[in-house]
């Protein structure tokens, strides 16, 4: 039986090394003009490898340019960043597609002498304070009211305050608008937050201060730190041009630096905000509202 076996190996060996004369002949003239010699065994090794070089290359094109998002199922980890980022951009665009339609409207409108006034002002941070300091100021009932009383429990000592009444309340500015990407984490070192940001974006102070750093390095850009009232240190990195130098003075929401480019789409390199209070790292989401 063993030796029928290998006899029968040794068959289908020898048919599948047996090579064929394969040529191609004039028609009219019977000359033969081309041909050449294969073997059944080489027929198979020459399509197989022709099918295996066709599955590389077909693999290679799809991996390797951008056909591969048109894969069904394929996740590049990028895509969120990119889609934050384009959102804003359009979101940018309409923004100052509306600014641009109602500066040609108001300019129309002065051109035809149809100017009328405008008594509608924009709820941005400086009105609610201003609209906040009117409602806080008293009236001459109140005034007199509280005038009557100091007097009355002027010699009470049991309606002396101890506790410091004239603390300064601190209302921070958004430094940017944007979404948050990663978040405060002292733990793993990170200090602060970074925020994907339209191209750009305006950097505006969170607190009034003083510039004590503006200076640029390899791992953060241009960085500029500010030195506020109570001990409070904002630094703002990653910017790609800065508007203030060492020593300048700055109010509460004023511009200090330029952020986001489009060469920082789809990686790392995004605002990040640091806020520092008597040397200890303090969460900008405790004190300022950030979009997600």
């Amino acid at each position: 039986m063993k030796k029928q076996l290998k006899h029968i190996f040794a068959e289908f060996m020898e048919k599948m090394r047996f090579k064929y004369r394969i040529s191609i002949v004039n028609e009219n003239t019977l000359e033969e003009t081309w041909y050449t010699r294969l073997s059944r065994i080489s027929v198979v090794l020459f399509v197989t490898g022709f099918f295996l070089l066709t599955f590389i290359f077909l693999t290679l094109i799809f991996f390797a340019t951008p056909l591969r998002h048109y894969l069904p199922g394929f996740e590049d980890s990028g895509n969120r960043a990119v889609i934050v980022q384009q959102s804003i951009r359009v979101d940018s665009l309409e923004n100052q597609l509306q600014l641009m339609g109602s500066y040609y409207q108001v300019l129309k409108n002065h051109i035809s002498e149809t100017t009328s006034v405008d008594s509608v002002k924009s709820l941005d941070s400086v009105t609610i304070r201003e609209r906040a300091t009117v409602l806080m100021e008293k009236s001459k009932r109140e005034s007199e009211f509280v005038k009557q009383y100091e007097e009355t429990e002027k010699y009470n000592l049991g309606s002396i305050n101890t506790i410091e009444s004239d603390k300064k309340v601190f209302v921070f500015f958004r430094p940017v608008e944007g979404v948050v990407a990663s978040t405060f984490n002292p733990k793993e070192e990170k200090f602060g937050i970074s925020i994907i940001t339209s191209p750009q974006e305006t950097v505006k102070s969170v607190l009034e201060g003083r510039v004590v750093y503006a200076g640029y390095t390899f791992d953060n850009q241009w960085v500029i730190h500010l030195q506020h009232d109570n001990d409070y240190l904002s630094i703002y990195k990653n910017n790609t041009r800065l508007l203030k130098n060492v020593g300048d003075y700055v109010k509460a929401g004023q511009s200090i630096a330029i952020t986001g480019s489009d060469e920082n789409v789809g990686t790392n390199k995004h605002f990040y905000f640091e806020l520092w209070k008597k040397g200890t790292p303090v969460n900008p989401q405790d004190v300022i509202t950030f979009r997600f």
